[in-house]
């Protein structure tokens, strides 16, 4: 993994808990650890947009990614820095966007709070739901399937937060032999990937690779991968029937169910 980009869990430190362990009609102390969940208040200059419930680790990779995921930038440029300020158990960050991506961001309207789960939390009416408008480029020749089944393997070794609390998702960034240059967690699935969107962002590339998440295929994360323009996004859980549509519109090979003895091709295809 980068030295530039391993993940950074300065805060996010999980606490103890007193737990038990059953075996053979007996129970033994054992020790436990609760995963760190906090607001973070994000901001765009001086104007609140959302209150996402996330650890607080990675922020600067979460604020670039959540605002490529958003559609507020199409580049790590179109930002021009990011605060992070830790107060009352909350964290804000604060936005710097260039001039006119500012400008076109404040003609813009959406409301969250505190999502950590459904992706479009806010959205007042159902034709507001985001479209699909980034098609993944095509020419890149698709994954193999032994490739997944060398990122799972290596999986949990860069879940270092699951490993302690066991409450908290994965997103990874793979080459194309499986293996992992990049991870981070949350304890929300979209915000992990964000993480890894903002800590791959102009920095890769991601015709060379794919995405994999520990998490369902929801359409937003086929919305998400699309915009980092991802080929490949590969979930350890089911995708819905809206994630298969969207992967087919976008031109996403979306591959889910992936577990030690095997996946399934949703959208798209893998090679043997």
């Amino acid at each position: 993994m980068d030295s530039d980009l391993a993940p950074s869990h300065a805060g996010a430190t999980p606490f103890a808990a007193m737990g038990w362990q059953f075996a053979d009609d007996s129970a033994k102390p054992l020790d436990s650890q609760v995963a760190i969940e906090v607001p973070v208040n994000i901001r765009y200059g001086p104007v609140p947009y959302a209150v996402m419930m996330a650890t607080p680790a990675d922020l600067e990779d979460f604020a670039v990614g959540f605002s490529l995921s958003e559609g507020i930038v199409d580049q790590r440029s179109d930002i021009r820095g990011v605060g992070v300020t830790r107060a009352g158990g909350a964290v804000t960050l604060s936005i710097d966007l260039a001039p006119e991506r500012f400008k076109r961001h404040l003609s813009r309207k959406r409301s969250l709070a505190g999502r950590t789960s459904c992706g479009v939390c806010g959205i007042e009416d159902a034709a507001a739901l985001p479209m699909a408008t980034h098609c993944v480029p095509g020419g890149s020749p698709p994954i193999k399937a032994q490739a997944v089944a060398s990122a799972l393997i290596s999986l949990r070794g860069n879940q270092p937060l699951h490993g302690l609390t066991r409450s908290v998702h994965g997103a990874a960034w793979c080459d194309r032999k499986g293996q992992i240059l990049l991870a981070r967690e949350d304890v929300g699935r979209h915000n992990a990937l964000d993480k890894l969107i903002g800590a791959t962002l102009d920095r890769r590339d991601v015709s060379d690779g794919f995405i994999l998440v520990t998490s369902r295929a929801s359409f937003e994360m086929v919305e998400k991968a699309a915009r980092l323009q991802a080929h490949t996004l590969v979930t350890v859980s089911a995708p819905t029937s809206l994630a298969v549509d969207r992967a087919q519109l976008l031109g996403l090979n979306l591959v889910s169910i992936a577990r030690d003895d095997g996946c399934v091709v949703f959208a798209g295809e893998l090679e043997r």
